[in-house]
Parts: C-alpha cells; structure tokens; sequence
C-alpha cells in the first residue's frame, strides 16, 4: 500500500463496506468525501462527516500510517488547521492533538478488498513493455482515449512554447526556428541541433538569410566542422563564417552533431543544409505555416527543400560519393517535421484566439500516417495498431507519461482493470 494508491481509493469510494467506524468504535458516517487536492495541504478539501451526531465540515488528510502526520511536519502547519478526519490504512501510533480536539481516526486496512491491493502490486512490478502487457485489449481503449491523449501532449508542448517566447522578446520566428532545428536533428540530434539554433541571435540568422552561402556557413561554423578546409567548398565556407563571427561578434560555442547510427541521407552535414535552404527559400516561414489552410499547404512549404548542390554527391565533407542526386526532403521526413514542429507551433499560436484550435489540429493529425518505431511496434504487437498520427501521438504519450513511469492510476486501462478483473487472471 501506498498514498497514492489509498488516495485512489478514497477519490473512488471502492470499500467493501462503508459503516465506518474509529479506533473505539464509533459511527463516522461521510457525508462527502472531499475534493482531491494535487496542491499542498490536506488530501482531500471540502469534506463533510457525521461524528457523535455532529456535521463537522473540514479538510481529510489520507496517510498509509498514522505516524506519518508526524513525520510529514503537518503540526502547526496552519493549512492542516481545518482537518475533520484523518483516515489512515494503518493506524500505529496516537496522535495527541487530534484526540485532544476530537478529531476521529479512520483505519480504512479493514475496509479494503486485499485483492485489489495484489492487483495493483502485479502492474507495479510488471517489466513488460507495458505494465497492463498481458491484460490489455484494444477494447479496453476509453472512448477518445487518442484525442485526450493529442490534447494533453499539445498543452503539454503550447505551455513550454510560451515559456520560451517569453526568454525571446514573443519572437515566433526564432522559436519556430529552434523547434524546426529540433526536428530535423531528429532523435540523434534534436538536442544538439536545437542548442545549436539557440546559439545564434535570430536577428542574424533573419539578416543573412537571403544569403544562402552563408546561412550554411553560419549553421557549419556553429557545428565545429570549419576548423579546417577540405577543398573549394570548405574554404569558402570559412572563409564566410570567420567574417560572420567578426560582424556580428557571434558567440564562440561550438557543438559537434553525432554521424553515429545515423544512415547518411541523415547525417547532420545533410539536414543543416536542408535546414539552411529551407530559411533561404521562404521569408517570414512562421506566418506562412499559420495561414497555411490544410495539409497539403504545409507540405508545399517544405516539397522543394533541397541540400546545397555541394551535397549531391557527398555526406561529409570532402568525400565524394559514387552516387549523385539532389537531397530533396523526403515526404516521410516532412511529415515527421509537421507532427513534431510544425503542428505544435501551430496549436499554441492559434489556442490563444481560436475556440476551434483543438479540433482544427487534431484534424491535421489525423489525417498524417502514423510514425514507425520501437514504442509504436510495442503496441502493435498488442494489436493496438494506430491508423493515423493522431493515434500514434496519442500511444506515444500516453507510454512516456503513464506507461513507462507506471502510472496506472492515472490510466483509464489501469482503472478498468483495477475495478474489474478477477485477481487469478492477472497471475
């Protein structure tokens, strides 16, 4: 047993009885249970309870012993001031006050079905992909499970968006480009290459780019790989960057992206110059995805993004490959940069002004394929097979957030399974 499992318990009112009583033996009949509180102070607020014939109105403070309303510091805390009932699942010492003031005891341990306590332990220890692996079904999904999952994954992304607006003077376009610069580092380097985007002042980055040249070599330099020249290329290159750290006094970090475990139509050498390209073709980008109406609007803005010519036969620098074609984004990797970028952006502008936000990307969503790898193949092989980004989203997150950490009580799955099914089939 634990706090959060007893909170559960008492949010839920699953009791195998409710003629409560106290460590003596008297009636305590709840009348309300409370609101449960997520803040600081008691567990439960607003509660109200039938003791020795009196309506006590108050807060209930839950704790798995009753020794640990010592050990929490909650005497004198004036926010514990208005407790009515202190309901332990154990009781194991007295509490002076409480019995100086009348206040009950309710060991709930009596009350409690033991099996349902197993079942929680089972999701707990479970090492599965999942905790509920060998339980769950498709049909055990709760109705729009997806959607609330996109939402809260989308508030989740909108509020640290706001929050970076405010470190950026609300410059959407240099956020936009911090994220962007995220996405197209991928897993390997989304965190390298969005310090890397944050290294530069926006203002410069914004004054060059109709410079193609040297967009790359700013985005290159940045990347520690103009130390040195490699041929023509290179050397104009450095020649640029070294010109740009006197003008515009640029900061002398340097951040190295990884080649490791990367194919090379991923390498970082590509998706810098990709990214590079994709400023120089497209003034105010961040205004151009807000207006762009549909799916198909924002996939142009990215369809004739292309590597520097340099790039159609290379990967690195300075070694030619025996293949040449121009490195044009992929369909797959814009779609990747809408769902990880671009929607995301879009959903914490257009909240702010528009009741329709919501549904509007959700939309958007659905109508992209679902993302493929390892979290998503895990559901698969459940048979939760995602049709759409929407759901893969929705699957991804809920596995970051409730899945991977255990919280099964925070899972409309976890619950059902909690509530109904019989102990013997989860061992």
């Amino acid at each position: 047993m634990n706090e959060k499992l007893l909170q559960y318990l008492w949010n839920l009112k699953i009791f195998t009885s409710f003629d409560f009583q106290d460590l003596d033996g008297n009636t305590i009949e709840v009348l309300d249970f409370g609101i449960w509180n997520f803040d600081s102070g008691p567990d439960f607020l607003h509660g109200k309870i039938r003791y020795n014939g009196v309506v006590l109105a108050g807060h209930i403070e839950l704790h798995v012993r009753s020794s640990d309303w010592i050990f929490h510091h909650h005497s004198g805390n004036p926010e514990f001031s208005s407790v009515i009932l202190h309901v332990v699942y154990m009781h194991d010492v007295e509490i002076p006050e409480f019995t100086e003031a009348g206040i009950p005891t309710l060991e709930l341990k009596p009350y409690i079905d033991d099996a349902l306590i197993v079942r929680y332990q089972e999701l707990l220890l479970a090492t599965q992909f999942i905790p509920c692996e060998k339980m769950i079904n498709p049909k055990m999904l709760p109705i729009f499970f997806h959607e609330e999952n996109l939402l809260k994954k989308l508030d989740s992304k909108a509020t640290e968006i706001e929050e970076e607006l405010q470190r950026n003077k609300n410059n959407y376009e240099a956020v936009l480009f911090h994220h962007l610069a995220y996405a197209f580092g991928l897993k390997v380097n989304a965190d390298i290459f969005q310090q890397l985007a944050q290294s530069i002042d926006y203002t410069t980055f914004n004054k060059i780019r109709q410079n193609p040249v040297q967009l790359e070599a700013l985005l290159f330099g940045t990347a520690g790989w103009l130390q040195d020249s490699v041929d023509s290329q290179t050397e104009l290159w450095k020649r640029e960057y070294d010109f740009l750290k006197i003008k515009y006094e640029l900061s002398q970090a340097v951040l190295h992206p990884k080649f490791s475990r990367l194919r090379p139509p991923n390498f970082p050498t590509l998706r810098l110059s990709q990214l590079a390209n994709l400023y120089a073709l497209h003034h105010n980008l961040f205004s151009k995805i807000m207006q762009a109406p549909n799916l198909a609007a924002l996939m142009d803005l990215f369809k004739n993004v292309k590597a520097s010519n340099y790039w159609n036969n290379r990967f690195n620098f300075g070694k030619i490959s025996p293949v040449k074609s121009e490195k044009y984004l992929t369909k797959d990797f814009i779609e990747l940069i809408i769902i990880n970028a671009v929607l995301t952006m879009k959903y914490a502008y257009t909240r702010q002004w528009d009741e329709a936000a919501a549904d509007d990307i959700v939309s958007f969503y659905s109508k992209l394929p679902a993302e493929h790898n390892k979290i998503i193949d895990g559901w698969t092989g459940l048979d939760i097979v995602p049709e759409n980004a929407l759901q893969s989203q929705a699957l991804l997150y809920h596995y970051q957030h409730c899945c991977l950490p255990k919280n099964c009580l925070q899972c409309g799955v976890g619950l059902h399974l909690m509530n109904r099914m019989p102990t013997a089939e989860l061992l």
